[in-house]
């Protein structure tokens, strides 16, 4: 078991890179294809957005061997981050690649861009995707969707597209082995290198070391070499103290990216109280207008009571007023029938023959006359 430095760093992995046997072992892993040759082009080494973001990138013009055993050059844009980031960022640079004039060939049909390969090697995971690894590749259909060959591979084409490859870090953990690994094979080369970055290997005092064992590389050349410039890399005092700055600079992102957490929480807690006390704001709004809707029909209700009772009242008034009228007629009536009693009675005529000519009955005729008599007025 040897101590190796952590090549997810952005110093170490640089140093790795900087050794071109190493690149080419590691690119050809990568592609599935025998990188023949590589040469580093502009910007390489350049780490984007140190201000809120690491992306360390390098491009390479590779000639690459194909399965057929004709070679071809393609352009290898690697890009390498720690932190989660907005996918933006490298569409940015994917821009200004396809921008690139020193990315086009000159052809007899015009000038064509170099075939264009992107590497992403991420520090964390994308989405639910549970696959460490992801081949992203280009197929052409027709209208019925059929896979197109002929004619293909086409300048024109390669162009405006590109593959991809996916590296997920933090999938790797335990996932690819180098022990039984077969290296002659494309699936065991790319489990061989990759598990070089497999961060269930960090020593258990810091994560800028891993602990490997060698004797599942021994036999292999090119991991050999891999793995003993990683324990050269372990053992510079210059690489402890860059891989340092690294750490002092993401635990600073870290702590940023915590206390803007928290502020989000505290944010989305007191909003969470605020449209709380907004829904009991409208609950006890919504109880006010029932109750008003509620006090406007027992009002409603109350007015047409009132207006029953004014209508009756009216009808008892004027029957009040009919019957006041029937009473004055009846004492008019009763005044003329006594006067008739009085004068009869004074001709001489008698009380049966008075009650039968006025059509009143004895006893009416006989109160009248004693009336006269005791001089009281009907």
């Amino acid at each position: 078991m040897i101590t190796v430095a952590n090549p997810i760093y952005d110093v170490v992995f640089k140093y790795l890179l900087e050794d071109d046997r190493i690149a080419r072992t590691i690119l050809s892993a990568l592609l599935q294809k025998d990188v023949v040759e590589l040469q580093q082009r502009r910007n390489e080494y350049n780490n984007i957005g140190r201000d809120g973001l690491s992306v360390f990138r390098i491009d390479f013009g590779a000639t690459v061997r194909d399965s057929d055993g004709s070679t071809r050059l393609v352009l290898i844009e690697l890009q390498k981050t720690w932190l989660e980031t907005e996918t933006l960022r490298f569409r940015q640079y994917l821009g200004a690649q396809y921008a690139n004039k020193e990315n086009m060939l000159a052809e007899k049909r015009g000038a064509y861009a170099i075939p264009m390969i992107t590497v992403y090697l991420l520090g964390h995971k994308v989405g639910n995707i549970e696959e460490p690894v992801l081949y992203v590749r280009r197929k052409c259909y027709d209208p019925a969707n059929n896979v197109v060959t002929k004619g293909l591979p086409d300048p024109f084409v390669d162009s405006l597209t590109h593959d991809s490859i996916i590296v997920q870090i933090p999938r790797l953990r335990g996932r690819f082995s180098a022990k039984g690994a077969n290296s002659r094979d494309a699936k065991g080369r790319l489990e061989m290198v990759l598990s070089i970055f497999d961060q269930s290997k960090l020593t258990q005092e810091t994560q800028q070391t891993m602990d490997i064992d060698e004797d599942d590389y021994g036999g292999d050349d090119d991991m050999m070499r891999i793995v003993h410039r990683l324990t050269a890399a372990a053992a510079d005092s210059k690489m402890r103290h860059d891989m340092n700055v690294e750490d002092e600079y993401f635990s600073a992102i870290e702590d940023r990216d915590t206390a803007i957490l928290l502020r989000d929480e505290e944010i989305a807690r007191k909003a969470a109280q605020l449209a709380e006390r907004d829904a009991s704001i409208k609950e006890r709004d919504a109880q006010l207008a029932e109750r008003d809707a509620q006090l406007a029909d027992s009002n409603a209700q109350l007015a047409d009571s009132n207006a029953q009772l004014a209508e009756r009242d009216a009808q008892l008034a004027e029957r009040d007023a009919q019957l006041a009228e029937v009473n004055t007629r009846l004492q008019q009536q009763q005044a003329m029938i006594s006067k008739s009693i009085i004068a009869l009675h004074q001709a001489g005529v008698p009380a049966a023959a008075i009650a039968t000519t006025l059509g009143v009955t004895p006893n009416e005729v006989t109160a009248v006359i004693e009336g006269l008599n005791t001089g009281d007025q009907v």
